[in-house]
């Protein structure tokens, strides 16, 4: 059964970290772009970061470039986001997608391109 699973969420002071993880089963990640995506309440989705399939490109939105960090391991299951100084702002539900394809990174932040594969996604609560 193909399917993406997200862990590591929770609850953080501002200025601190959490490192979500995505992993594949079913399937391994060589040949797809791996997207972050996050819904804060009473708002609309939006892209974070990705990775292209080779992980030679990167791309981040302007809100999390600086303090986010996304990267995936050698054996190909599993892509991870490292959040560093969190704000209040960054409290969401954190999605990882995936898509058979290898466009611009960024236009998969922009939502131009549908996604394969979603996970169910993983809570992030920014508070003091």
């Amino acid at each position: 059964q193909v399917q993406l699973v997200e862990s590591g969420g929770g609850l953080v002071q501002p200025g601190g970290s959490l490192r979500l993880s995505c992993t594949a089963s079913g399937f391994t990640l060589d040949y797809y772009t791996m997207v972050w995506f996050r819904q804060a309440p009473g708002k609309e989705r939006e892209g974070v970061s990705c990775l292209s399939p080779s992980r030679s490109s990167a791309y981040y939105a302007n809100s999390v470039k600086g303090r986010f960090t996304i990267s995936r391991n050698n054996d190909k299951t599993t892509v991870y986001l490292q959040m560093n100084s969190l704000k209040p702002e960054d409290t969401a539900v954190y999605y990882c997608a995936t898509a058979y394809s290898n466009y611009y990174c960024s236009d998969y932040i922009r939502g131009y391109y549908g996604m394969d594969y979603w996970g169910k996604g993983t809570l992030v609560t920014v508070s003091s």
